[in-house]
Formats: structure tokens, C-alpha cells, sequence
């Protein structure tokens, strides 16, 4: 009969595979656009930082002057008692949040958002950014972390500054109690097995007198599970040629 393999297991959504997020802090998006933002701007204040657990970056408690509180990412240079305005007559500071048409080109951006009023949705990892290109009648181009320009809504919003908490990936782990740590709040499955050390029985690379895959490792994105492993939908495989 045999049984399920590794990637038939996390398709199935049992709490083995499942992160903890009833240990996080909450949403951390952008208040829902106001006639004040549109027309002026919102004031408040940060009242404390956080640690976000499952959360590369840390999050700041704001409370406005309306009296709302949200969670918010922070870029680097926050600190308790910081005023974060929102609105278009916003200064062009740290932490203050702008819609894309009212920030220069060259600008260092994060949390931007994707469609207008969706709370943000791009450059919210720690220590990313994006930059602003340029603008025309009816976009702004922003870089992305990952070196795309993409177009945006000029209504999107954005903070000033890059998220706090860049370099985290630098430092090593030295020891596996910190991974297990991370990776238990994240809802990854580890330690990974390779699948050539495994049994035939257990993983489609399995079995063999040598640790080789013995077929190609290139699957469709189509395959069942169990069969979906590898280079999934790969467009090419191997070192470029030069």
C-alpha cells in the first residue's frame, strides 16, 4: 500500500504544517482612506514598538488623533513618541505615509500599495525598499526590491524609508534551536530531507545504488501530488551558458 509522501502531507493543511499566526500582533495595514487624507492630512502618534512574531520586521502602535489605533511597519529611524502624518500635505519624512503621485522621483518607498486603499501590499520585508523612477499622466513607476519597475496607481500609498530591521539574514544561526524557533513560527517544515537520500517507496528520487535522481527533475505544473517535485514548471534548468 505505502504511504503519503512529504508533499502530499502539507497539501492535506493539517496544524503540522500550519503556522501560528493566533500569536501574531494583528493586520498591519494602512487606515482606510479619509476625506482628511485626501484633502490634508492625519496625525499620530507612535505609542510603542513590537515584535511581530513570525515577523521579520518590527511594528508600531499608532494612535491618531481621532483617537484609531492601527499597527503599522516601521522603517528604520523610528522611535516611541514619533508623529506619522498621512495625507498629501505630509512632509516628505521617515515613517510619514504619501500617495506616489506626491513623492519625487529617487524617493526610497515601502509598503506600497498595489490598487488604492488595499492597505499595502509590495516592499514590506525588512530592509527592503523601492524607488521611485518616474511619473507620467496616469502612472508612477516604482523599482521593486526585486529590480522589476512596475507601474502603480499615482493615488497608491506609500511610506517614506526603508522597513526597519535590514540585516536581519546576515547573522548566522550557529545553532539548530534557533532555526527550530523560526521555522515553528513560520509554519515551515523542517529539518528537509533531500528526496535522493530517501526510499523509492517515499519520494520520486528515491531509491538506487548512488544519491541521483536517475530521471529529469522537471515536473508540469500539472502533476499530481506526490509527483510535484523538483524543478516545478521550470522554464530551464542548469548554469547558463555564456
Amino acid at each position: 500500500m505505502g504511504k503519503r509522501i512529504l508533499v502530499q502531507r502539507r497539501g492535506r493543511g493539517s496544524p503540522t504544517f500550519r503556522a501560528n499566526t493566533h500569536k501574531r500582533r494583528g493586520k498591519v495595514k494602512y487606515r482606510p482612506l479619509s476625506d482628511k487624507e485626501v484633502k490634508k492630512k492625519v496625525v499620530g502618534r507612535i505609542i510603542e514598538l513590537l515584535h511581530d512574531p513570525g515577523r521579520g520586521a518590527p511594528v508600531a502602535r499608532v494612535r491618531f488623533e481621532d483617537g484609531d489605533e492601527r499597527l503599522i511597519l516601521v522603517p528604520e529611524g523610528s522611535y516611541v513618541g514619533q508623529l506619522i502624518e498621512c495625507g498629501i500635505e505630509a512632509p516628505l519624512k521617515p515613517g510619514n505615509v504619501l500617495p506616489l503621485a506626491h513623492i519625487p522621483e529617487g524617493t526610497l518607498v515601502c509598503n506600497i500599495e498595489g490598487v488604492p486603499g488595499d492597505g499595502g501590499k509590495f516592499a514590506r520585508a525588512s530592509g527592503t525598499y523601492g524607488i521611485v523612477v518616474t511619473h507620467t499622466a496616469d502612472k508612477t513607476y516604482v523599482q521593486l526590491p526585486s529590480g522589476r519597475v512596475r507601474a502603480f496607481n499615482p493615488a497608491c500609498r506609500a511610506t517614506i524609508g526603508v522597513v526597519a530591521g535590514g540585516g536581519r539574514i546576515e547573522k548566522p544561526f550557529v545553532k539548530a534551536g534557533k532555526k527550530y524557533h523560526l521555522v515553528k513560527a513560520k509554519g515551515w517544515k523542517w529539518p528537509i530531507v533531500r528526496g535522493v537520500a530517501m526510499n523509492a517507496c517515499s519520494h520520486p528520487h528515491g531509491g538506487g545504488s548512488h544519491q541521483s535522481p536517475g530521471r529529469p527533475t522537471t515536473v508540469p505544473r500539472t502533476a499530481p501530488p506526490g509527483r510535484k517535485v523538483g524543478h516545478i514548471a521550470a522554464r530551464r534548468t542548469g548554469r547558463k551558458k555564456r
